[in-house]
């Protein structure tokens, strides 16, 4: 197949880059930075972009048989000041707008667009299992993915299977939210934050992927599809798992006060809670190689 990705050079991307590559797949990186153009050393092309100003070049999607959308601005990189808010949204809302419009701009658009979104869709959801079917919340996050989500709904009225990732926590040593984590663990500088009994929907680098891929071949999925791990956990529990992977102790609790003023807005996803599970990946046949919050903390390190 003949793949096209955005955001190939941050975590999830890069990985699912080189999976597909590894498997013999043609892969097409949507890049913005020049040194990226052209044939790359691991066999991929890069092909440029400037979706914050509508600009894609058609023959990014030329032959394409799938697109896989995960560019955006990262949601933990900085404090949430109202500008970078603002480039949090565009970078999502707009840049789906971009893709779509050349999408179907195409003589023959790829058969599937696999379009990121997060959990953060649900809002707060306490300790309530959450699946596919919950309606949306209204925290900021909650009203990025909607209308994230809502930009490609173009491309899904157009007949293209448009897939929504909903991705929980991708728990790795590598970067993210696990990349800040795990050093201070290794140290044994760890322990819960805020009261510990949030839920965070998790998933393995390894299961993201491998869903990712999961997603572009199953042409019975559709929509939205959450991607975390089937047992979510508390941060108590998390915590504890990180602390066995790891063989260190997890003796310092972060209280929810400190984090508030260290963090600001962003911290209501720190101590915010998100009990989601993946009904459609399971009722579909999906099966995690971390299954498990302890699994998926061991593949992490």
């Amino acid at each position: 197949m003949r793949i096209a990705v955005t955001g190939s050079s941050g975590l999830i991307g890069s990985a699912l880059v080189r999976s597909l590559l590894a498997d013999g797949h043609q892969v097409v990186r949507l890049v913005r930075h020049r040194r990226a153009l052209g044939p790359q050393p691991d066999g991929s092309l890069g092909i440029g972009w400037s979706p914050e100003l509508g600009q894609l070049d058609q023959a990014a999607l030329v032959g394409t048989d799938a697109v896989v959308h995960l560019a955006g601005a990262g949601v933990g990189d900085r404090r949430w000041t109202e500008t970078y808010k603002r480039t949090i949204h565009d970078s999502r809302v707009g840049g789906t707008r971009t893709l779509v419009t050349a999408l179907l701009a195409a003589d023959k658009p790829p058969a599937v667009l696999v379009s990121g979104s997060a959990v953060g869709y649900y809002g707060q959801t306490g300790d309530r299992v959450i699946d596919e079917t919950a309606p949306a919340g209204d925290d900021f996050l909650a009203r990025v993915c909607v209308e994230w989500e809502g930009a490609a709904r173009p491309a899904a009225e157009a007949g293209v299977r448009v897939v929504h990732p909903r991705t929980g926590l991708v728990l790795t040593s590598q970067g993210g939210a696990g990349g800040r984590l795990f050093p201070l663990f290794k140290l044994g500088l760890g322990g819960r934050l805020g009261s510990g009994e949030q839920y965070w929907s998790f998933i393995s680098l390894v299961d993201q992927v491998a869903a990712l891929r999961f997603l572009i071949e199953n042409q019975e999925l559709s929509g939205p599809v959450n991607l975390t791990a089937p047992e979510p956990v508390t941060n108590r529990e998390l915590t504890a798992a990180l602390g066995r992977a790891l063989g260190r102790p997890t003796p310092f609790p972060v209280p929810e006060a400190v984090l508030r003023i260290a963090l600001g807005e962003m911290a209501v996803e720190v101590v915010g809670s998100h009990r989601v599970v993946p009904r459609k990946l399971l009722d579909a046949g999906f099966r995690f190689a971390h299954p498990t919050v302890d699994a998926a903390a061991r593949a992490a390190r």
